[in-house]
C-alpha cells in the first residue's frame, strides 16, 4: 500500500491518529496521499471502513476518490460532498427530529430569486439575476439574516454588485417564497443539519457513533457554514485529516476562506503539519514560472505559500506573446494550437482558459476556422445535455430489447452496437462540417463511442469477458452520479475559476491585461491578490506547454493603450518586478505537533538567484545560486586553480573528486569568490565539514594567494570518508536534488 509513495506523502499515509493538516502544492499527488492513506488505515485495521467520512466540493471530486477508493480495496469509505452527506443525514434524522417529510429540495434558486425581484418590482437581466443569486448564497454560507445583510456586506468590504438595502429585500422575499412553498435550497440543507445537530444531542451522538474519522479535502474553500457542520461531526474528538493550499484560494466570493486551513495548528495544538512540494503535473519550466508569481504576493495566504519542486523531466519555456487587438491573439492562439495537434498533441489535453466566459466567443470562432474542434467547460452538464439523454434512453432501451432490434443485427462488440445505436439517432462516423449546436451534438455523441472503446479495451487488457450493453449503461449511470463525463475529444475553453482541479498538457492563458487579470471590480490588496493566485492556478494547470498572451488593443486598428497583466512584471522577458519579492515559501517536510509548546525547528527556505532573485528549483542552478539563463561572471583562472587542487586533494584522500566539491559547487565559488567563511558557507554544497577540512584553501586560492606543503592544507587530519561528510554538505553527484 506505501510503495509509490514519496517520503512526505508516505507519512500522510501512515499518520492515521491524532490530527492531520497536509499543506498540499499543485501537482503533488495530494489524492494519492489521502486515498492511500484510507486504505492504509482500512488494510491495517485501524480505520474501520464504515467509519470514515471523506468530503470534497464537487460530486466529480467525490467519484474520482471512491474509485480510487475501490481500486485500492477500502470499499465502504464514504466519499460525499458537503451537501451530499448532510442531505443524506437530514433525509436520515428530520422525521425523528421535526416530523413529517423533509420539504422539497430545489434544484435551481434562480426562477424563485426572480419572482421575488418582481415582486419587489426590481427589473434585472439575467446577469443581475445571476449576481443577486450569488449574494443569497454568500450570506447563507457565512450565516447572514436578510435583515444583517447590509451591515455585513460594509463589514466585510464585499462589493455589493447592487444596493444592498434592495438584495436584503429580495432575500427576505425569496425566503419567504420558500417557507409558502415548503421548499429548502442547497445552503437550507447545511444550514438545517447544523441546526438538528445543534439542538438534538442525541441524532449528534447517533452520528459520531457512525463516523469516527474524517478527511476534508480542499479544506480552503471551506465557508463558516461547512465548518460549523465538520465541528459538530467531530465533536470533541480529534481523529480529522484536512487537506488544502492557502495559494489556491479563488472562491473567496462564495464565503470560503482558507483562515480554518492557516489556523488549524491554533486549534489543534497536537496536529502533525505535513507539506507536498514535489510536483509531479509541471515541468521544471512551468514550476519556475509557478513560484516566480507567488513570490511577489502579499497577505496571510502568500506567508504560507508552498515552494514546489517540479519531478519531471525539463521541457520548453513557456512563451509570452503580445498582439496588436484581440482578433489577432485568438487567431494566434488557434494557430499554435493548431501546430500542437498536427505535432500529435490530442486536442482533448489542451485548454485555453480566460478570466470570464464573455472571452470565449472570439476563441470559438478561430477554433473553428482553424479546422480545431473545442467544447465548452462550465457550460451545460453533459449528462444534462438533450442528445445525451435522448442517447441514454435508446442504450437501455437497447440493452433490455437488443434481441429485437434490427439496428443491432451484425453490431459485435460493445463499441460496434453503441455506434449502431448511437446511428439511429443520427450519429454518423464522420463528423458535421461547421460548428455550432450541430457539431457539438456531434462530439457529445462520440464521447460515448470513445467511452464504449475505452471500456472494451480496458476488459480485454484484463483478460475479462467482452462488457454488454447492459455493462455500458450501467457504467454511464455511475458517471452520470459522480458528474464524470466521458472526454469530449475537443480543445477545451473555460474559464480560470473552472479550471481548478484539472489538468491539461498545453495551457494557453489569453487575456492577460490590466483590468481583466486583475479584473477591473478587485480594488482591495485582499482582491488582488485572489487574482493573483486565480492566475497562479491557471499556471500550475499546465503539463509541458505553457503560452500566455495579452492584446494592446480590443479591436483591430485600435489605439493600443493597453498593459499587460502586472502579474507578470518580472516574469516576461524584459519586465522588471513590480515590488520587493514576498517571504521564501515554505519547503516540503514534516513537523509534529507539540502539546508542549515547544517551537518545531526552522528550515531554510528557498535558494534564489542572486542575479535576477527567481527561486530556483533544478538542482544545477541550486548549486550555481543562478539560473542557467542568467548571465555568468566566471573567473575562469580562480576556476581552473580550484579544480587542480580538487584533483590534489581527492588523490591525497583516495576519493573521487566530486566528493570534495562537485563542478557546480566550484563554478558557483568562482563566480562569487567568496571573501570568508560567512560567504563561503553560503553557496550550496558546502557544508559545515567542509567549510572546517577545505575552507581556509578555498579562501586563499579565492585571494589569488599560493598553497603550501601538506601542513598548511590540513592533510595531517584523518582521511576522510564518505561517511564522514556533515549534515550540510552536498550529495556526490552533479545530479543529486
Amino acid at each position: 500500500m506505501l510503495e509509490g509513495l514519496d517520503p512526505e506523502q508516505r507519512e500522510v499515509a501512515t499518520s492515521l491518529r491524532g490530527p492531520l493538516c497536509v499543506l498540499a502544492g499543485a501537482g503533488t499527488g495530494k489524492t494519492r496521499a489521502i486515498t492511500h492513506r484510507i486504505a492504509y488505515g482500512v488494510r491495517a485495521g485501524i480505520l474501520p471502513p464504515a467509519g470514515v467520512l471523506a468530503v470534497t466540493f464537487t460530486n466529480r471530486a467525490a467519484g474520482e476518490m471512491r474509485g480510487r477508493l475501490r481500486q485500492l480495496g477500502a470499499e465502504g469509505v464514504q466519499a460525499r460532498t458537503f451537501h451530499s452527506a448532510a442531505l443524506r443525514q437530514l433525509q436520515f434524522f428530520w422525521p425523528r427530529a421535526v416530523g413529517g417529510e423533509l420539504p422539497r429540495l430545489l434544484e435551481r434558486k434562480v426562477q424563485l430569486v426572480a419572482e421575488a425581484a418582481a415582486r419587489c418590482r426590481l427589473r434585472i437581466d439575467r446577469s443581475e439575476l445571476r449576481d443577486l443569486t450569488g449574494e443569497i448564497e454568500w450570506s447563507k454560507v457565512t450565516q447572514t439574516v436578510p435583515e444583517d445583510y447590509p451591515a455585513m456586506v460594509a463589514k466585510s468590504g464585499r462589493l455589493a454588485p447592487r444596493d444592498p438595502a434592495e438584495t436584503a429585500k429580495v432575500f427576505a422575499l425569496y425566503e419567504q417564497l420558500k417557507r409558502e412553498r415548503s421548499a429548502i435550497d442547497f445552503e437550507d440543507v447545511l444550514l438545517l443539519t447544523v441546526g438538528v445537530l445543534q439542538d438534538r444531542p442525541d441524532i449528534a451522538d447517533r452520528v459520531r457513533t457512525q463516523y469516527q474519522h474524517f478527511v476534508v479535502d480542499e479544506y480552503q474553500d471551506v465557508s463558516p457554514l461547512q465548518q460549523r457542520l465538520l465541528e459538530l461531526w467531530l465533536g470533541d474528538r480529534d481523529s480529522l485529516c484536512v487537506v488544502g493550499d492557502a495559494s489556491q484560494t479563488i472562491y473567496s466570493f462564495t464565503g470560503a476562506t482558507p483562515d480554518h486551513l492557516l489556523d488549524f495548528r491554533t486549534r489543534h495544538p497536537g496536529a502533525t503539519i505535513v507539506k507536498l512540494v514535489r510536483d509531479y503535473r509541471s515541468t521544471p519550466q512551468v514550476v519556475h514560472l509557478a513560484n516566480g508569481l507567488l513570490s511577489q504576493a502579499a497577505g496571510r495566504a502568500a506567508e504560507h505559500r508552498l515552494e514546489l519542486v517540479s519531478q519531471r523531466e525539463a521541457g520548453p519555456e513557456p512563451v509570452y506573446t503580445e498582439y496588436a487587438d484581440e482578433p489577432s491573439e485568438a487567431e494566434g492562439t488557434a494557430q499554435r494550437i493548431r501546430s500542437l495537434v498536427d505535432s500529435g498533441v490530442p486536442a482533448s489535453r489542451i485548454a485555453v482558459l480566460y478570466r470570464i466566459n464573455a472571452q470565449s466567443e472570439i476563441y470559438e470562432q478561430a477554433l473553428v476556422d482553424a479546422g480545431v474542434p473545442y467544447q465548452l467547460r462550465g457550460a451545460e452538464r453533459f449528462f444534462e445535455r438533450p442528445e445525451v439523454r435522448e442517447a441514454g434512453v435508446a442504450l437501455r432501451s437497447a440493452a433490455r430489447f437488443g434481441g429485437n432490434d434490427t439496428l443491432l443485427d451484425g453490431a459485435v462488440g460493445l463499441p460496434s452496437q453503441v455506434r449502431a445505436v448511437l446511428s439511429g439517432k443520427g450519429w454518423t462516423d464522420e463528423p458535421p462540417a461547421g460548428s455550432g449546436a450541430v457539431r457539438d451534438r456531434w462530439e457529445s455523441l462520440m464521447a460515448l463511442v470513445r467511452l464504449a472503446e475505452s471500456l472494451s479495451a480496458g476488459r480485454s487488457a484484463s483478460g475479462g469477458e467482452e462488457p454488454t450493453l447492459a455493462d455500458f449503461v450501467a457504467e454511464l449511470d455511475e458517471r452520470a452520479n459522480a458528474q464524470h463525463a466521458p472526454t469530449v475529444e475537443g480543445v477545451t475553453l473555460a474559464s480560470l475559476h473552472s479550471a481548478k482541479g484539472l489538468e491539461w498538457d498545453a495551457v494557453f492563458l489569453v487575456g492577460l491585461t490590466e483590468g481583466m487579470m486583475p479584473i477591473t471590480h478587485a480594488k482591495s490588496d485582499a482582491q488582488i491578490e485572489e487574482e493573483r493566485r486565480l492566475l497562479y492556478v491557471g499556471v500550475t494547470r499546465a503539463r509541458f506547454h505553457l503560452h500566455l498572451s495579452w492584446a494592446l488593443s480590443r479591436s483591430p486598428g485600435g489605439r493600443g493603450g493597453r498593459r499587460p497583466s502586472r502579474f507578470l512584471n518580472g516574469l516576461r522577458p524584459g519586465s522588471s518586478a513590480s515590488g520587493a519579492a514576498g517571504r521564501p515559501g515554505g519547503r516540503g517536510g514534516i513537523e509534529h505537533g507539540s502539546t508542549s509548546g515547544g517551537r518545531s525547528r526552522k528550515r531554510r527556505g528557498p535558494v534564489r538567484c542572486r542575479v535576477c532573485g527567481r527561486s530556483l528549483t533544478d538542482p544545477g542552478e541550486v548549486k550555481l545560486m543562478r539560473c542557467e539563463g542568467c548571465p555568468s561572471d566566471l573567473d575562469e583562472a580562480l576556476y581552473e586553480r580550484l579544480r587542480e587542487w580538487r584533483s590534489e586533494r581527492a588523490k591525497q584522500l583516495g576519493q573521487p573528486a566530486y566528493c570534495v566539491f562537485t563542478d557546480k559547487t566550484l563554478m558557483a565559488i568562482a563566480e562569487t569568490v567568496p571573501e570568508d567563511d560567512r560567504a563561503l558557507a553560503c553557496i550550496s554544497g558546502v557544508g559545515a565539514r567542509k567549510l572546517e577540512r577545505f575552507g581556509a584553501d578555498v579562501l586563499a586560492l579565492c585571494a589569488g594567494e599560493e598553497l603550501g606543503g601538506d601542513e598548511e592544507t590540513g592533510l595531517g587530519e584523518q582521511s576522510g570518508t564518505n561517511a564522514e561528510l556533515g549534515a550540510g554538505d552536498e550529495p556526490q553527484s552533479d545530479t543529486g536534488p
